[in-house]
Order: structure tokens, then C-alpha cells, then sequence
């Protein structure tokens, strides 16, 4: 039998918790451990519950969502951080991102979308939507030239699926895309991952999109 992922929910607004909480409930393979309403109270949680994932708000009194992710990823690195607002703001994005986040969801969207997407994130095969790479990439070139020496030390099959991965494409699309398997995709995501140190998938379409392999 498989263990569900144990689940932290942190929110300052005790009805937000409540709504993730019975989400939560209504998928076998979660298992919520805590509940926090505050940066403080989610490094903590996390130090004594040990979660595997966490839905983390942004805009929390005291330490905010950004600052306990960092904290948290510092500590537990392993430890899933998905960021929930009510915002698409690029800039946030960008921001959770640099914390170490794994994902990051809007409020409004429908709850059985929050559920897959979820299930992605356990899975660790969740991709980047269209709309949020393309606001990443349009961010990116407001906020930085980059270097016309730089380049990416991947192979060019792996440049390839770095740019899918910056599309927002599932790894069903890419091997669909490359006509290869969908496991040799994860084979040649596990290997992108190792060789440039980087723990997820929206990490890789982060440095992708950084580094124009797009």
C-alpha cells in the first residue's frame, strides 16, 4: 500500500485552511499533518511534523510565505513548497522560484485542478503552464540582459527538452515532440537535474528560460 504524502497547510485566513484541509481529505494519496497561519508557525511545523509537501501562502504577517520557504528549504530540503495566492503576478513567481519552491497555485482555480496539480508536484513530473512560462519569460527580459558569453553545459538533446520543459510541456508532449519514450524523457530529466544541481521541474524551465534555450 502506498503512503500518502504527508501535508502542511499554512494560510493566515482560517477559512483558506479549512478549504485546503478538506481538499486534501478527499484524495487518498495526501494526508494533511498540520496546520499553520504564519511564517514562524510553518518552520516549525515543519521541523516537528516532517512533511513531505507544503502549501504555503504569500502574504502572511510576520515572516511572510517567500522568507518561510527559504527558511524551510534550508533546513528540509527535500520538503515540496507550493505557493498559493490569489495573485499570477510574474514578479511572485519569479520571487518563490529563487526560495525553492516546487510549484505555485492560484486560489480561484477550480479544486479538482488544485488536486492534479497537486498529484504532479508529489510525482515530481508537474509542468509549467503555457501562460505562467510566458509571463516568466517576459518578466525575465524586463529584468535582466544576460551575458552573450553564457551557455547551458547540456547536450543538445537535453537542450531540447529544456525548451519543452520552458513551454509548459508535460513529458507525455515531449516524447510525443522528440518521438522518443516517456521514460527516456525521465531518464534525460534525471540526468539534467543531477548535472546542473537544480531539485525540480520548474526550477529547470527557470534556468532555461535564463538561459534562452527556449
Amino acid at each position: 500500500m502506498i503512503q500518502p504524502c504527508r501535508v502542511l497547510v499554512v494560510d493566515d485566513h482560517k477559512h483558506a485552511r479549512e478549504a485546503m484541509r478538506i481538499l486534501l481529505d478527499q484524495d487518498p494519496l495526501f494526508q494533511c499533518v498540520g496546520e499553520g497561519c504564519s511564517g514562524e508557525e510553518a518552520l516549525r511545523l515543519a521541523d516537528e511534523r516532517q512533511p513531505e509537501m507544503i502549501l504555503m501562502d504569500i502574504n502572511m504577517k510576520g515572516m511572510d510565505g517567500l522568507e518561510a520557504t527559504k527558511a524551510i528549504k534550508a533546513r528540509h530540503p527535500s520538503v515540496k513548497i507550493v505557493i498559493v495566492t490569489i495573485s499570477d503576478d510574474a514578479v511572485h513567481l519569479f520571487d518563490s522560484l529563487k526560495k525553492g519552491a516546487s510549484g505555485y497555485l492560484i486560489k480561484n482555480l477550480n479544486p479538482s485542478s488544485w488536486l492534479d496539480y497537486l498529484k504532479a508536484v508529489a510525482l515530481d513530473e508537474v509542468p509549467l503552464s503555457r501562460e505562467i512560462a510566458q509571463r516568466m519569460l517576459q518578466e525575465f527580459v524586463q529584468q535582466q540582459e544576460r551575458s552573450s558569453s553564457s551557455y547551458a553545459p547540456v547536450t543538445a538533446r537535453e537542450k531540447e527538452i529544456l525548451s519543452w520543459i520552458a513551454k509548459g510541456a508535460s513529458n507525455r508532449e515531449i516524447a510525443e515532440r522528440l518521438f522518443i519514450s516517456e521514460h527516456t524523457v525521465k531518464n534525460h530529466l534525471k540526468n539534467i537535474l543531477h548535472k546542473l544541481h537544480l531539485d525540480n521541474r520548474v526550477q529547470l524551465a527557470r534556468y532555461a528560460i535564463e538561459n534562452r534555450i527556449l
